[in-house]
């Protein structure tokens, strides 16, 4: 009887200690319409364009990533300051943030 019984309980404190496989957030890419994602781009470019005191055309944006309940278009000035446009899911400009 006690033998079985620390069996079970060995075989109880094995099945708690195994390691559950979640697997890792990423980001996704962004999977909007050609329209959609150009317009954002022009809002980005505007709004770092005025933070920064340069022209639009200088401003490169280089990355669009999909999160849950958000975008983010990265980019970069002329003088290689970094940036981050971010936009809710209708699109609409959330902030910009220097990187």
């Amino acid at each position: 009887m006690k033998a079985s019984a620390s069996a079970l309980m060995l075989l109880l404190l094995s099945g708690c200690s195994t390691p559950s496989d979640s697997p890792a957030q990423q980001a996704q890419k962004g999977k909007v319409g050609p329209a959609h994602s150009l317009s954002m781009e022009q809002l980005c470019r505007q709004n770092a364009a005025r933070r920064y005191n340069t022209d639009t055309r200088q401003i490169a944006v280089i990355g669009f990533e999909q999160f849950q309940s958000s975008y983010e278009m990265r980019g970069f000035t002329p003088r290689k300051e970094a940036f981050v446009c971010t936009f809710d899911t209708e699109g609409r400009f959330l902030h910009l943030s220097m990187r």
